[in-house]
């Protein structure tokens, strides 16, 4: 199937303050210069919080991560997950169409939802409250057919029970997902014959039915302040704190450019020498205890800096595998425009680089930066640097 943005898009996106604080503590779980591991949940944050996503909600999540747009727009359009076109206001209904489903009457679903909402997929109903598509197997064949509607499965259904499912939802009420025929779980249609002595002390509902009802979020879109944020593989779980520097504002749809290799920093190839090793890229990340361990803050010596590029004229630093557009600009603010200025950088220099390159400490160890330089101030080609890189 063919996956495209949709048409019409929104002139903006941003987060809001609490996603942007849960989005932040997802990042804090991956390693400095790994930050694009965190792709996939910033933007399902992001599609939980509007419905679908959109090409600005891609960009935001790009460029929180330092990602080219592309990128991001790849993992996007990879995963059926993903709603890459505006859904209903109130729900989006998608009906298993596979195997134990067909069977068990899924077409009789098709044709309520092509009734009731749209007549094709992905199709807005006309007051914009639904939207529906058939999809693969969602693994309650025991409970066949069911459909998930909004972020829950509603099971045993039929035509005349998903017919009354969407007429409750339109008048605003949230019905308990579940089984839709009386069964507590997917315990045999005729009642329990084993495990008996457990049934009298079971809940109102089964877990997943239970945890819907008393967190109340069937169909309610995530503005993150649901559940309290929390950092338990940082040791603590007290609110993330927010990254320094500057909110990341959304960009327009025009892209911008990746790094000469076509790649982001976050993708290009760590070497394995010297490579540093945290346990996490908060700002509270704390060196692990390894010979190859980053230089701690306050260390090594700052290079001598230009105030301006020579004849007006800086090198390209993004021939330099690893540099792309953003890390240039940070690069020229502290004063290196050439490729001899980090070919000659000391240990001591590398490890003072390495320490202020705010957002992406580490990268001149990692990528090998003034090997490159030395190679490329020499005029060497790029594949010799980034050859060297890679060794």
């Amino acid at each position: 199937m063919l996956r495209r943005l949709h048409p019409h898009q929104p002139a903006s996106f941003a987060f809001t303050p609490a996603n942007l604080e849960w989005a932040k503590g997802q990042i804090t779980k991956y390693p400095a210069g790994r930050q694009a591991s965190a792709i996939i949940p910033l933007l399902w944050r992001a599609q939980e919080q509007e419905g679908w996503l959109s090409r600005p909600a891609i960009e935001h999540v790009a460029d929180m991560l330092g990602m080219a747009y592309i990128r991001a727009l790849e993992v996007a359009t990879f995963y059926f997950m993903f709603q890459l076109q505006p859904v209903g206001s109130v729900a989006h209904v998608q009906i298993c169409g596979t195997t134990s489903c067909m069977i068990c009457g899924a077409e009789d679903l098709v044709a309520v939802a092509k009734e009731l909402i749209a007549s094709t997929p992905h199709t807005l109903s006309a007051d914009g409250k639904f939207s529906w598509e058939e999809v693969e197997c969602m693994g309650a064949c025991a409970n066949a057919p069911m459909a998930q509607i909004g972020k829950d499965y509603y099971e045993d259904l039929t035509a005349a029970k998903l017919r009354e499912l969407i007429g409750r939802f339109s008048k605003g009420e949230v019905p308990v997902p579940g089984p839709q025929n009386g069964r507590y779980a997917a315990e045999p249609i005729g009642g329990l014959t084993s495990l008996k002595e457990f049934e009298s002390g079971r809940k109102q509902y089964n877990a997943s039915a239970q945890l819907a009802v008393d967190i109340k979020d069937t169909v309610k879109r995530i503005d993150g302040t649901e559940v309290p944020l929390s950092t338990p593989w940082l040791g603590v779980a007290a609110p993330v704190k927010p990254a320094r520097g500057k909110p990341v504002e959304p960009k327009p749809g025009a892209g911008a450019p990746a790094d000469a290799t076509g790649a982001t920093v976050q993708e290009a190839k760590a070497s394995s020498k010297g490579k540093p090793k945290t346990d996490g890229n908060a700002p509270n990340a704390t060196p692990l205890a390894t010979p190859e361990a980053k230089a701690p803050a306050g260390a090594g010596k700052k290079p001598k800096a230009l105030k301006a590029a020579r004849k007006g004229k800086a090198d390209d630093l993004k021939l330099i595998l690893g540099i792309g557009p953003k890390l240039e600009l940070l690069c020229h603010s502290l004063g290196f425009f050439h490729f001899d200025q980090i070919a000659e950088w000391t240990p001591a220099e590398i490890a003072w680089v390495d320490e202020n390159l705010e957002g992406f400490k580490g990268r001149v160890t990692r990528d090998r930066w003034v090997a490159q330089a030395k190679i490329l101030a020499a005029g060497g080609t790029v594949a010799e640097a980034e050859a060297a890189a890679k060794a």
